[in-house]
């Protein structure tokens, strides 16, 4: 199977996170794709020309963070990241939800910044640090739920990751005003898969 990724996409990092975290290192290639230029031959493999993108052994190409990480995930019949056996489904599915939610709006942030500056559109970068800190108030709170304390989830993974982008690019460091996300992110950050797939590790 090959896995096409880019640095600057959250998702892609959310399913490197996965590839570790199941022990698929061996059975995956990594190949960093060619996005946002013209003609790019990353196109001929995936007419969307984002990322992450699987493709399988039988040529089938597979597009969406969460399709791909549930995918992953079941591969060795013991899913556990995208389907918390013990969890409520729709508390859990709460969670995934504005987790995936926040990480997007931080998704939008980083692809304005990446435009020539008189391209970008304050509006958008202003609601943008709006929506993730009017967020990072509520994960404050949301952090201590059962199930974010709990073992590993696509939650989990999704909210780590939206926060780091959201530090590492400037956006907002949310740690550093909601002290219970803070610790949230600092016992995720120490786990050995997302520490390898941190782009300064990569």
């Amino acid at each position: 199977m090959r896995l096409y990724v880019t640095n600057t996409s959250p998702f892609a990092r959310v399913v490197r996170i996965v590839v570790l975290e199941k022990g698929l290192s061996s059975r995956i290639e990594l190949v960093t794709a060619r996005t946002r230029e013209e003609n790019s031959p990353y196109y001929a493999i995936n007419p969307s020309g984002r990322v992450p993108y699987l493709v399988l052994a039988d040529g089938t190409g597979m597009e969406d963070s969460g399709l791909i990480a549930t995918y992953l995930d079941a591969l060795d019949g013991a899913p556990r990241l995208s389907a918390p056996q013990s969890a409520d489904p729709w508390a859990y599915g709460r969670l995934e939800a504005r987790a995936r939610s926040f990480t997007d709006g931080v998704s939008v942030w980083v692809r304005e910044m990446r435009r020539p500056q008189d391209e970008r559109s304050p509006t958008i970068l202003k609601h943008e640090v709006a929506r993730a800190e009017r967020l990072g108030a509520s994960w404050n709170e949301d952090v201590a739920h059962p199930i974010m304390q709990g073992p590993l989830t696509m939650a989990h993974l999704l909210l780590f990751v939206g926060l780091d982008f959201a530090r590492d690019s400037k956006m907002a460091d949310l740690e550093a005003s909601n002290p219970h996300l803070r610790q949230f992110a600092e016992r995720l950050r120490a786990m050995p898969s997302i520490a390898a797939t941190h782009p300064a590790s990569t």
